[in-house]
């Protein structure tokens, strides 16, 4: 046991350096934070030499641990502060983007602008085809990696949704408005 005792502080600067390593081999499965932990407590192990308790690396893996998780948060070392990701399917609803293969009612695809690591989503048409190239906005998300989109192009504008609904409620307005341009 006092042999494993005296080679902690090795042991630890070892995980830590193969824990930095896969990291960077593969970037994204948060190995830096656990990793740089056990590289500086197994540091400071090795400079304290005998007066490294497990206790007191422990108390440093922590105190390490919470410092880089607090540097890595606030560095951003992988950029963008989640500007480029979707947290969930809700938050593509109104994203717009490009068909890149033809999008009918059953079939098709879209590149979404800043849609997230895999931009390219399987899409479907509300109603009609719409050609590749063509702009398209998300309509309904769906929950999956199949979003409903319209084409920008054919996306009614709110307000004038209300005033072609005013108009058919009260046909003498319109009746009245062309009066009144004649007269001008």
């Amino acid at each position: 046991m006092e042999p494993l005792l005296d080679s902690l502080p090795m042991l630890l600067l070892v995980a830590g350096v193969g824990l930095s390593i896969a990291e960077a081999l593969i970037p994204g499965a948060h190995f830096v934070v656990l990793g740089v932990a056990l590289t500086l407590a197994g540091l400071v192990g090795l400079l304290l030499g005998p007066l490294a308790s497990p206790l007191l690396l422990a108390a440093l893996v922590l105190i390490f641990g919470a410092a880089s998780l607090y540097a890595y948060r606030e560095l951003d070392l992988y950029g963008g502060k989640g500007v480029a990701r979707t947290s969930d399917s809700d938050s593509l609803k109104g994203k717009t983007g490009v068909v890149t293969e033809r999008v009918t009612p059953q079939d098709g695809e879209i590149k979404l602008h800043e849609g997230g690591f895999n931009p390219h989503y399987a899409a479907r048409s509300v109603r009609d085809e719409i050609p590749e190239g063509t702009e398209v906005m998300v309509v309904d998300p769906g929950g999956g990696n199949v979003v409903t989109v319209e084409s920008l192009e054919a996306i009614e504008d709110p307000i004038d949704r209300e005033l072609r609904k005013g108009r058919a409620a009260d046909p003498d307005s319109e009746r009245d408005r062309e009066t009144d341009t004649e007269g001008v």
